[in-house]
């Protein structure tokens, strides 16, 4: 059993890209399938008003991002776009390069949490 997690990175030209990776689970019975643990460094709560739509901008740490409610539509620097929605895991790791845009879908306020590695 995994799971799903996408990762925004970017290559040595700076084009951001979407990669899909899985973190492995082991099965601990009772309670549950669990991963490795992964030391972070810090966790940020956040809230966005309804109207976000945040123009290219590189990731400010390496962080995973956990949404909570709403839809987004991230882009890369080539233009594909993806969307995402609550329970979604991104892993952003374009910290250089050109960057993504990320915009809200659904006219509400929306939750994430920020998780720095």
């Amino acid at each position: 059993m995994d799971f799903k997690i996408t990762k925004v990175y970017a290559d040595n030209n700076g084009d951001s890209h979407f990669e899909d990776v899985t973190v492995p689970l082991s099965d601990k019975g009772d309670i549950g399938f669990l991963s490795e643990a992964q030391k972070t460094k810090s966790i940020i709560f956040r809230k966005v008003k309804a109207s976000y739509n945040f123009d290219f901008h590189p990731a400010p740490a390496r962080q995973y991002i956990v949404l909570l409610d709403g839809e987004i539509e991230i882009e890369t620097s080539l233009g594909i776009k993806r969307t995402f929605s609550q329970g979604d895991i991104l892993l952003m790791e374009d910290t250089e390069g050109k960057g993504h845009r990320t915009k809200n879908l659904k006219p509400q306020i929306r939750s994430s949490l920020f998780i720095k590695i």
